[in-house]
């Protein structure tokens, strides 16, 4: 018997028990290494996610022998696969996102027409969605108690990568879609080597410091691994195995990083309809501004504001943004300029290369007041405090803002107190933060 692994978001053969299932209904060890590329994920994915999941997916080709790629309606493309290679299963990592459910269950029907059975093993988290509890039964409402419960919960450790396959294609490849890297992007290197290397690096030189160090945008001292984690080029139980034989702040407070992401996914999966709505509905009813030419000033980074025009400029040359500036330019968006939050998930969503849909649009909800912070809306970050705290010098902004790179560090983030204003080329703040940051919560106390 031939099997089918329908690779997802799991481009990788280590640590990959949904392989080792397929691997285990192979009689002959004969696996064909399918990818879909459903033109429903493809479109809203964005030049930087596009590119950067060619370059995954070449670099998983090559680990097979050659991908059995195909484009189309998955329903329809799984089917076509599966039949061609006589199997009588197909095997998944089980897919816990509004549109991946849908989609699961319309292949799994459309197999089930034809005597094929679709294998769920495995997800992409430690812990799935739906496992962690309080002791009623009832899903937490606010990270920390599900932190908690998420480590007494626990998860297996990793399994090691299957031997002796044989890789099959029943029918002709698919090329994939034209997805040329966005000019003057910077993008990672992909792929399941690039991640294992990248994270050893991280814990033998930098995991030591992170919990005092991960906020300082100058310093970098992020790990930059959810972008393999988004593709699953590493698994998040790997990473886990390796944190817990390190006995360090760094590696606990790394560790509750990635509960974060397992928390937002769980939201997710219990409230899908957040993936474009309000968490707490009642914020939808707050008085909120019609984007108009301060969005574009905020996509573009020329809000005058230096923390948050480097953050975008960021975003724009690498794809990503650090996480602490992450959230000062969600803030600014929201509680500066008084716009709904999905206006810029949609924006990040759109260039981020590590762009996961439970953690962006639940972040973004976090920041902007209507997610799952306990204390939400009055958290309003200042963006010269915040930049002056951690950027100090100006070395994060000078990185990526041109126009202030001969600034010195007592204004580099009040470019307006220059003699002169702001250097050329450079705009003056296109709002005053004081001023709307009383805005913002007289807003708040109008809510009906």
């Amino acid at each position: 018997m031939t099997s089918v692994m329908w690779f997802r978001r799991d481009l990788r053969l280590g640590d990959n028990p949904a392989l080792l299932a397929a691997v285990s209904d192979a009689a002959d060890g004969e696996i064909v290494p399918l990818f879909v590329v459903d033109p429903a994920l493809w479109r809203p994915a964005g030049p930087t996610r596009r590119a950067y999941l060619a370059a995954s997916l070449a670099d998983l080709g090559r680990r097979v022998d050659g991908l059995q790629l195909r484009r189309g309606e998955p329903a329809e493309e799984v089917v076509s696969v599966a039949r061609a290679a006589d199997a009588t299963t197909v095997h998944i990592a089980e897919d816990f996102g509004p549109y991946g459910r849908q989609r699961d269950c319309a292949v799994e029907g459309a197999l089930a027409r034809h005597g094929i059975t679709l294998i769920r093993t495995g997800s992409p988290y430690a812990v799935s969605p739906g496992r962690v509890t309080s002791k009623s039964g009832d899903p937490y409402q606010v990270f920390t108690p599900y932190s908690r419960a998420w480590r007494e919960h626990g998860w297996p450790g990793p399994v090691e990568a299957p031997r002796g396959i044989s890789w099959v294609r029943p029918l002709k490849s698919h090329p994939l879609y034209d997805a040329p890297t966005p000019d003057c992007l910077e993008l990672p290197a992909a792929g399941e080597s690039a991640a294992r290397r990248r994270w050893r690096d991280f814990c033998e030189q930098r995991l030591g410091d992170y919990g005092a160090d991960r906020n300082r945008a100058d310093l970098d001292r992020t790990s930059r691994m959810s972008v393999h984690l988004k593709w699953g080029e590493i698994h998040p139980r790997t990473m886990l195995a390796d944190l817990a034989q390190r006995r360090s702040d760094g590696a606990a407070t790394y560790g509750t990083e990635l509960a974060w992401r397992e928390f937002y996914a769980d939201v997710l999966w219990r409230r899908p309809e957040t993936a474009r709505a309000y968490l707490k509905p009642e914020f939808a009813r707050m008085e909120y501004d019609e984007p108009g030419d301060v969005l574009a000033a905020w996509r573009d980074g020329l809000t005058g504001y230096p923390i948050v025009d480097a953050g975008m400029r960021q975003l724009r040359s690498e794809g990503w943004i650090h996480n602490r500036v992450r959230m000062i330019v969600a803030s600014f968006l929201v509680k500066d300029l008084h716009l709904e939050w999905q206006h810029g998930a949609r924006h990040f969503m759109c260039w981020l290369v590590d762009g996961d849909l439970a953690s962006n649009q639940h972040g973004w909800q976090w920041t902007a007041g209507c997610g799952t912070d306990a204390a939400p809306y009055f958290r309003i970050f200042n963006p010269t405090v915040q930049g002056k705290r951690f950027d100090p010098d100006g070395d994060y902004v000078r990185r990526h803002v041109s126009e202030l790179r001969d600034v010195d560090a007592a204004s580099i983030h009040e470019p307006w107190t220059l003699d002169g204003g702001p250097p050329n080329g450079y705009p003056a703040p296109i709002v005053d933060h004081s001023e709307e940051r009383t805005e913002s919560l007289r807003r708040l106390a109008r809510l009906p």
